[in-house]
């Protein structure tokens, strides 16, 4: 294991820290060595995969764990279809083991650079009407607790506390393994293409629960909304060819609508001009391997915030979303993305008991967010939203408990997990309140 003491800051460049020591533990008994000093020592200690949550979840002045040595494959399944991996293993190297071994995710965001324990323990999500997020796929936690001890979570082993640990914040220990439920390997047709806002809205419900997966993106007082429709198909793939690719998700996607954001990070007023000039999106239609499908590339970067909330207030909330950014005078140039989730039993889930819909909303790095950001928050309180607790919010443990139903079950395990605040920092005590 190798340590060190540097800067450490996350993949937005908003969040950073310079804690008392970073530790690369590769192995189980390396992370529970690193917990039990920074006990010994007084630290607090917190575990980091990739840096992709916007938040500051991961900053501590004590022991940062950085899990970049700590990415193996510990064991396959076939006939139960379950993989065990090591924490700090990004879903990329992970969609790739799955397909050596005929295996898939049933579900995935739209970006894989996220280790597989930083994107379920902040309840990242795809999107799907029968589908609950990333974390429902669990079946088994290794979790190193705040007095340096080993528990195997699973819903036979301590199920109050696998039910807790699916989602987790970091605030009950730091995940060292993970069983996933996966599902054969399977292929998306994926169809692309331009459609006016009014019609989506409208008809999202229909197109919702019509397609395996469906999402939309609306570029501020552009023209069009760009629908994305993926479903299961059988036989051989048919994707794009690599130059399609190329130009679809390099150049188009990131080269030049990077370029244009750094544009509109210098001269905010650009974006209304720019975006009533976007050219109408091109329809795609092909075949491919669902994690290609389901994963976008992402160069350029960003600042973003996310909402849950009931899919039963998805018309009038979308509608006045519209409202609230055509009205409100700011310059916003990136796209709202709009994705449902099927409900599920997970205490901190932001589908948690509800069908739910998401609304996420960006701006390009070192553009200004506050305004805009807390206009759509303001909207999401009024249907008692709850953040995704790896993007930018304003929410404080008052204002978010009334909105879980299980939010003292999950308190008691924490409680019990980590008495002393071991694992705590100031994010958490903000969203979840002092332990105890």
């Amino acid at each position: 294991m190798t340590t060190t003491r540097e800067t450490w800051q996350n993949w937005s460049g908003l969040q950073r820290c310079t804690p008392e020591l970073i530790a690369h533990p590769s192995g189980t008994d390396e992370i529970t060595a690193v917990v039990k000093e920074a006990t010994a020592a007084g630290r607090t200690v917190k575990a980091v995969g990739s840096g992709h949550s916007f938040t500051d979840c991961a900053i501590t002045n004590g022991s940062l764990i950085q899990l970049d040595r700590h990415t193996r494959l510990l064991g396959v399944d076939r006939e139960a279809r379950q993989v065990t991996v090591q924490s700090g293993m990004t879903l990329s190297t992970l969609n790739e083991t799955l397909a050596m071994y005929g295996l898939a995710l049933p579900n995935l965001g739209d970006i894989e650079y996220q280790t597989v324990s930083g994107a379920l323990s902040t309840g990242t999500h795809g999107t799907g009407s029968r589908l609950g997020c990333l974390a429902t796929q669990i079946a088994g936690i290794e979790l190193v607790s705040g007095d340096g001890s080993v528990l195997r979570l699973s819903p036979d082993e301590h199920p109050i506390t696998y039910g807790a640990a699916r989602v987790g914040l970091g605030a009950l220990g730091v995940i060292s393994s993970l069983t996933l439920q996966c599902v054969d390997a399977f292929n998306l047709r994926a169809q692309e293409g331009p459609a006016a806002l009014d019609d989506i809205i409208d008809g999202f419900d229909e197109f919702a629960d019509g397609n395996d997966h469906f999402e939309f993106y609306w570029i501020p007082r552009s023209r069009y909304v760009l629908t994305k429709s993926n479903n299961r198909v059988e036989g051989p793939p048919s994707p794009r060819g690599r130059l399609k690719e190329w130009f679809d998700d390099q150049l188009l996607s990131n080269t030049v609508f990077g370029t244009l954001g750094r544009m509109q990070a210098r001269r905010p007023q650009l974006a209304r001009r720019i975006n009533k000039l976007l050219p109408k999106p091109s329809p795609l239609d092909y075949v491919d391997r669902s994690d290609r499908v389901f994963t976008s590339p992402r160069t350029f970067k960003f600042y973003e915030m996310e909402y849950g909330f009931p899919r039963s207030e998805a018309v009038p909330v979308l509608r006045e979303v519209r409202r609230f950014v055509e009205t409100s005078g700011l310059h916003i140039g990136m796209p709202l993305e709009v994705r449902v989730a099927a409900a599920d039993d997970i205490p901190l889930s932001m589908a948690s008991g509800r069908a739910s819909c998401f609304v996420a909303v960006h701006v390009f790095q070192g553009q200004q967010y506050d305004q805009y950001f807390r206009g759509i928050e303001s909207i999401m309180n009024s249907v008692g939203g709850r953040p995704h607790w790896g993007k930018l919010h304003y929410q404080t443990a008052a204002t978010l408990a009334p909105r879980y139903p299980q939010w003292r079950e999950f308190q008691e395990v924490r409680a019990r997990l980590d008495p002393e605040g071991r694992f705590a920092n100031s994010y958490l005590d903000r969203v979840l309140g002092p332990v105890g």
